[in-house]
């Protein structure tokens, strides 16, 4: 029997394909909810096992809140090794998808991150580019921090370096064109200079984020209840025209599907949400409108 259920949470005991069969349910049925409430044209998903998994999801839960559906769903296998992978769902049709998952850092001029070999893909997961009209996407999952060891740091910048570099090979101009890295890039150190964070190659003013615009303490897109850590992993990293021509857009952060637990939150909650699971995610849901689209 194979679980449709897409990347499982952990943190529970009976966290075991029978035993976590009911949060996985009910969790999905939150994200879709979550998801219902965005009705954005288009979604970034990280975590989601593969496409028979979205294509579920898509048809058993999201379609069913009543949301217009995606005709265009995109998981393409990448690096982790256990299922989860970046996403896509699009009422756009994208002019072109492309992986570069199989990429290593010497293909993009670069060193290997330290202590890593060299015929080790670049990206942890993958780099997904997506051409939706004047609109590019780099969609990103980097590195997760754990353990924090100044390796899994160097892995996370010699990505956001791989990044830049798809960016300038692709752009002649690339402070000119429009682009937007999205993603959990796992950064969790905003009080670090810019320059010295591990997603460092990526910010200003190489790109604008997005972020920013939302006043201090307004930011948060996490809550790790163990650690009782608030942070913002999640980024939108704008290029400067985007940034430009866009410059009221301000992304909001979706937090009705988070757990109790992250009590910061004082906001209304779905239904069914508990204080650990049910959850929609550990993440809130980050948005933003470009009004008229790129």
């Amino acid at each position: 029997m194979r679980w449709l259920d897409g990347a499982r949470d952990g943190g529970l005991s009976p966290d075991s394909p029978f035993g976590a069969l009911a949060f996985d349910r009910a969790d999905r049925r939150l994200t879709g909810a979550v998801l219902h409430d965005m009705n954005a044209d288009v979604v970034a998903l990280q975590e989601v096992h593969d496409l028979a998994t979205l294509d579920y999801f898509h048809d058993r839960f999201l379609v069913r809140t009543g949301l217009a559906p995606y005709p265009v769903r995109v998981c393409l296998p990448g690096n982790d090794g256990m299922g989860r992978n970046l996403a896509l769902l699009s009422r756009f049709v994208p002019t072109s998808i492309e992986s570069h998952a199989k990429l290593v850092p010497a293909d993009l001029g670069l060193a290997p991150a330290c202590g890593q070999p060299a015929s080790r893909p670049v990206f942890c997961r993958d780099c997904l580019i997506v051409r939706l009209g004047r609109l590019t996407l780099f969609l990103c999952h980097f590195k997760a921090p754990h353990p924090d060891t100044q390796e899994t740091h160097d892995f996370r910048r010699t990505e956001a370096k791989a990044v830049r570099r798809l960016i300038e090979r692709r752009f002649v101009a690339p402070a000119d064109a429009l682009w937007l890295v999205l993603g959990d890039l796992n950064e969790l150190s905003p009080r670090v200079p810019s320059d010295k964070q591990d997603i460092g190659p990526l910010r200003a003013p190489f790109a604008v984020d997005l972020l920013e615009r939302r006043p201090q303490g307004q930011r948060w897109s996490y809550h790790e209840p163990r650690l009782r850590l608030y942070s913002r992993p999640d980024s939108m990293l704008a290029s400067p025209a985007l940034a430009s021509a866009w410059p009221t857009a301000t992304p909001r952060l979706v937090r009705e599907g988070m757990g109790t637990e992250a009590g910061l939150y004082p906001g209304p909650r779905l239904h069914g949400v508990g204080r650990h699971r049910p959850h929609a995610s550990d993440h809130a849901a980050v948005m933003v409108d470009f009004d008229p689209a790129p």
